[in-house]
């Protein structure tokens, strides 16, 4: 006669267990269409999180980043506190998104505000201007979106005042 070790049984036993956790680790019970992610940063279409404005020294001076030190930017074709950039434009100079107010940080003073999104979700606001970031700033302090021509507007980075800081010349469309 054949013995089982129980050793063996208990294996067996375990495996399913081990299966059902690793299936729920791996969902978080929703779906995101996010076309770009940097990290600490959420995109069009993409889940919100606490979102922090923050002042980050640049060649362009003190201005507005995002909590990884990415630049944020105005986009001129906007209409006072309505986002215009969706679809395409939304995929390139993804909206900062946040649940709950943002926060303010160091050297911000009190403009970190929200708007609904044309997708219900909110996008932060500072001094009323719906804040963007870009997906050609791959790493902190870039301002690669400064002065461009994109989706029939321009875009600016922020001074910590709330205004556009017009420190380079506007470049062509670069196909954005």
């Amino acid at each position: 006669m054949r013995k089982r070790s129980l050793t063996g049984l208990a294996g067996l036993a375990a495996v399913p267990v081990v299966a059902l956790t690793l299936a729920a680790c791996g969902s978080s019970g929703s779906s995101s269409s996010a076309a770009t992610t940097l990290p600490g940063s959420t995109t069009a279409g993409g889940s919100a999180q606490q979102a922090t404005v923050d002042a980050g020294s640049t060649s362009l001076g003190s201005i507005l980043v995002d909590s990884q030190g990415r630049t944020l930017y105005l986009f001129q074709a906007d209409s006072g506190t309505t986002s215009s950039c969706t679809g395409s434009c939304a995929t390139a100079w993804p909206p900062l998104r946040a649940t709950g107010q943002p926060t303010a940080g160091n050297g911000i003073n009190a403009l970190v505000g929200t708007i609904p999104r044309s997708d219900g979700d909110p996008q932060v606001t500072y001094n009323g201007h719906p804040l963007y970031t870009f997906v050609k700033d791959t790493s902190a302090g870039q301002t690669n979106g400064e002065g461009v021509n994109a989706f029939g507007a321009l875009w600016y980075a922020l001074s910590p005042a709330g205004d556009q800081v017009t420190g380079a010349a506007a470049a062509p469309s670069s196909g954005y």
